[in-house]
């Protein structure tokens, strides 16, 4: 499981050039099953997905894809962590401890 942190590079007004292109990625990686939640930090300064995938060098590639990236508008950094407890809803990502 992994943890992707938006930070925004570029003012607001950029940001929100791009918005409707970043949801309909959104969209598309819920649709596959990679993205499991999402949404914007508080302040405004980026946001939050919570993803799943094989390995980190796919959610890197999915990152890489997102039109905030490809527009310079914003920066990624990746956390993997193993979910070794979750709620009843994500049990079928849930790790073993080891």
């Amino acid at each position: 499981m992994f943890v992707l942190e938006l930070t925004y590079t570029a003012p607001l007004d950029a940001v929100d050039a791009v918005l409707d292109a970043h949801v309909k990625w959104l969209d598309e990686q819920y649709a596959r099953g990679v993205f499991l939640a999402s949404g914007r930090k508080n302040p405004r300064d980026g946001g939050v997905i919570l993803a799943v995938a094989g390995d980190r060098a796919r959610i890197e590639e999915i990152a890489a894809g997102d039109p905030f990236v490809t527009a310079g508008v914003c920066a990624y950094r990746v956390t993997e962590f193993v979910a070794t407890k979750t709620a009843p809803e994500l049990a079928r990502y849930q790790e073993p401890a080891g």
